[in-house]
């Protein structure tokens, strides 16, 4: 037998040597080259994790101490009694002012409600938009106002095509482009709606669909008696109101060449003609950003409902309800008061209607105990002909947003004289700017106030004043700002 044993005739062991040898090699040429990569890597000569350079020390900026809001009159002294003579000698130049004519009431209150001058005070009158702020605190006290008003699309079939529905739930504020997180006006974006909705049907691999809408939320009627032409709005109000509607982009406003859209969203103020179709506007830029991110929208939208218990495929958030609020004040929305009246109605499940909206506004307030004797609300937004009230229940409004304490919904969008709002300008004395909130009213032949005081000397009171019929509406107006500067010295 042969005896090559496992050498065999020893071949296989210059093999394995052969091998043994190659590794090496290969091994010492690998740490040469990596560690002439190490060197290159330390001089910055090719990309990688090493240098010779010194590095800069990271620095982070100094942390900023969080800060409390205070509350609507601060630490004031709502204890502080008025000096009714001097309060009366204020009603009585505002009396005898020239232009005011003889259709004025007035009231003056300290914080715990002590009547310290009045004239008229149980006198109905009407009011303008100091309406807006009875509609203000029954919507703050009936909804959730940290909710919002959410845009949504959904999807179904219908004979083997796809169809996305567009719901609208109140948003008036969209934006055509991106949802803007910094601004009331726009926080919710179309732009950004319709993104989602075409990534959500490329995933099922759908590229064409049928549009449809959903605008069912406030029912038929939409617009409020006093403004109604058959079923539009009267010409002359179109640049005032557009009928409530589920969706609207910019609140139905029309800005263009001759009337260009200010720089900040929720700069509002002026009057350009406002769009009678909102939902039509919204839904057909929602066919063209659908097709700008390659979804094929075929046919015309159509109105229809939203699947049952089917669940959104996108959606888009606005701001919150106390925030639209604070909005619909400051820029004395007539459109958005009416629709917080709805919203009222609708979480108390009393209907749908303008005039439903109406009486759940006063339902609200009498459960509140706000003095509603000589009441008559013609809509929510004191823009029709019609509404009455005393100034005994605008400023019982006013009493409660001065013990609502820190963030009254009602009272955020008041406007502050010197500041901000319909009232910047509406004072005679610098010393009084900022200290002063209230909310005013113009129609042509109506100039009102009603708000809330910080006064000079220490103290809050509470006020309102309505002139109707003038002898002359800006000596009337005038007269207002003189009385109004002078509260905040008693």
């Amino acid at each position: 037998m042969s005896r090559t044993g496992v050498d065999g005739d020893g071949s296989h062991g210059r093999g394995c040597m052969g091998r043994r040898i190659t590794v090496t090699i290969s091994s010492i040429v690998t740490v040469v080259l990596f560690t002439a990569y190490c060197i290159a890597d330390v001089e910055d000569m090719v990309p990688g994790i090493l240098t010779s350079k010194p590095v800069s020390a990271v620095t982070f900026p100094q942390t900023v101490a969080a800060r409390t809001g205070d509350g609507l009159v601060a630490s004031a002294d709502l204890g502080r009694s008025i000096d009714s003579a001097q309060a009366q000698r204020l009603v009585t130049d505002l009396l005898s002012a020239d232009g005011v004519g003889h259709d004025v009431s007035v009231i003056i209150q300290d914080a715990q409600g002590h009547t310290a001058a009045e004239h008229a005070a149980s006198t109905p009158r009407e009011p303008a938009s100091t309406l807006k702020t009875l509609t203000a605190l029954a919507a703050s006290s009936t909804l959730d106002m940290a909710s919002t008003l959410d845009t949504q699309t959904y999807i179904s079939e219908d004979s083997g095509d796809t169809v996305v529905t567009l719901k609208g739930n109140g948003d008036m504020l969209l934006s055509a482009g991106q949802s803007d997180p910094d601004h009331i006006n726009g926080r919710a974006g179309l732009a950004t709606l319709a993104q989602a909705t075409a990534a959500a049907l490329a995933q099922r691999g759908i590229g064409s669909v049928s549009l449809h809408y959903d605008d069912t939320l406030f029912g038929d009627s939409r617009i409020p008696q006093g403004l109604a032409s058959g079923d539009s709005v009267q010409t002359d109000y179109t640049m005032y109101y557009t009928p409530v509607s589920s969706m609207a982009i910019d609140g139905g406003r029309q800005y263009g060449d001759g009337f260009p859209a200010p720089a900040d969203p929720d700069d509002s103020t002026g009057y350009p003609e406002l769009s009678q179709h909102t939902v039509q506007d919204t839904v057909t830029r929602f066919a063209r950003l659908l097709a700008d991110n390659g979804i094929t929208v075929t046919g015309d939208p159509s109105a229809s409902a939203a699947p049952e218990g089917a669940s959104p495929i996108a959606s888009v958030s606005s701001a919150t309800l106390g925030e639209i609020l604070a909005y619909t004040l400051q820029h004395s929305d007539n459109t958005l008061a009416e629709e917080f009246g709805r919203l009222t109605a609708l979480a108390a499940g009393a209907g749908n209607g303008p005039e439903v909206g109406v009486q759940a506004v006063r339902s609200a307030l009498e459960k509140l105990g706000i003095d509603t004797a000589g009441l008559a609300m013609a809509d929510c937004s004191g823009l029709s002909d019609g509404s009455r009230l005393t100034v005994h229940t605008l400023v019982a409004v006013q009493q409660r947003n001065l013990h609502e304490g820190v963030g009254a919904a009602a009272a955020e969008g008041l406007s502050v004289v010197g500041l901000t709002g319909t009232a910047a300008y509406r004072y005679t004395d610098e010393k009084v700017a900022g200290l002063i909130r209230v909310k005013t009213g113009s129609l042509a032949h109506v100039t009102s106030m009603a708000g809330n005081v910080s006064r000079l000397d220490g103290g809050v009171l509470a006020f309102a004043v309505v002139v109707n019929n003038p002898d002359d509406y800006e000596a009337a107006r005038n007269a207002i700002d003189v009385f109004v500067t002078g509260l905040a010295r008693l």
